[in-house]
């Protein structure tokens, strides 16, 4: 039986190296999207810093060690952190023409950017839905603060998760991903109850069994609705991004310093590196 290789699984076949997926985008210059890609992770990490710096110095400060028990800030970070290292690969690929990190990194890099990818475009829309859904209570928050923090944290996050199915030239996620979104979601559910135990509250009210248990079928079936929920998201997601492909017809805006660029060759002339293969000719 033949084994297929785990870079296959995972969707970062060698083979595919050099069409540059993560890296470009059908619609932007490879510049414009850099930017783009920069000026969200920016504004992320900006936020983070304004909402600390608020509850540092209005007597708040043991919500800042408390924000890492909230599956809303651990994706948000996710985000921010997603869009530095893709505006940073992207950038690079636009001087060089080629994947410079990914190519001197190990393999099981691109297998977990991939993975990250996989989340960014799955888990903001979760936090989305369950926030809006389930946890904000009209009427509208009275201070303009708390008004843009939730906009940011919990609109605008899904916003920059859609600008990611929409834009790159990347393909759709590979189905071994759901168990890890799975294991993810299993893992926050420990990270809740250590909470829970060590600190004497629960991050969301959803999963607060009761003094005695009796709201346990409750938070069992909030749990299984969740999982639910990301199976629906994931494969909306795929959907979309399948979708994006084949009205693209694949089309990539490459960087001119690209080899495909500017030798006017097809995919296929290049090696699993990005490198030109030799063409040879045959004289008949």
């Amino acid at each position: 039986m033949r084994c297929i290789p785990y870079t296959t699984l995972f969707g970062v076949d060698p083979a595919h190296d050099g069409r540059h997926l993560f890296e470009t985008s059908w619609l932007l210059p490879p510049t414009i999207l850099a930017g783009l890609r920069a000026l969200i992770a920016v504004y992320i990490f900006t936020t983070i810093i304004i909402i600390w710096a608020w509850d540092g110095t209005d007597g708040d400060r043991s919500a800042i060690g408390q924000s890492f028990s909230y599956f809303t800030w651990l994706t948000y970070w996710g985000l921010g952190f997603y869009f530095l290292v893709a505006a940073i690969h992207t950038a690079w690929y636009t001087r060089t023409g080629r994947s410079g990190l990914f190519s001197r990194w190990p393999r099981v890099c691109r297998v977990l950017h991939s993975l990250l990818y996989t989340t960014v475009t799955t888990f903001p829309f979760l936090v989305t839905i369950v926030f809006w859904a389930l946890l904000f209570k009209p009427p509208w928050y009275s201070e303009v603060l708390n008004g843009w923090s939730n906009i940011s944290q919990h609109g605008l996050n899904s916003l920059y998760a859609l600008l990611e199915i929409i834009l790159p030239a990347t393909a759709p996620h590979p189905f071994i991903a759901i168990p890890v979104l799975i294991l993810l979601l299993l893992l926050y559910l420990c990270v809740a109850y250590i909470t829970y135990h060590t600190q004497g509250f629960y991050a969301y009210s959803f999963l607060d069994p009761g003094d005695h248990g009796q709201h346990s079928g409750l938070v069992t079936g909030y749990c299984f609705g969740i999982l639910a929920a990301i199976l629906v998201i994931f494969f909306v997601s795929w959907s979309l991004i399948r979708l994006r492909v084949w009205l693209t017809g694949g089309k990539i805006k490459r960087s001119r310093y690209d080899p495909v660029r500017q030798h006017g060759l097809s995919d296929g002339s290049l090696d699993g590196r990005g490198r030109v293969e030799e063409v040879k000719r045959v004289s008949v």
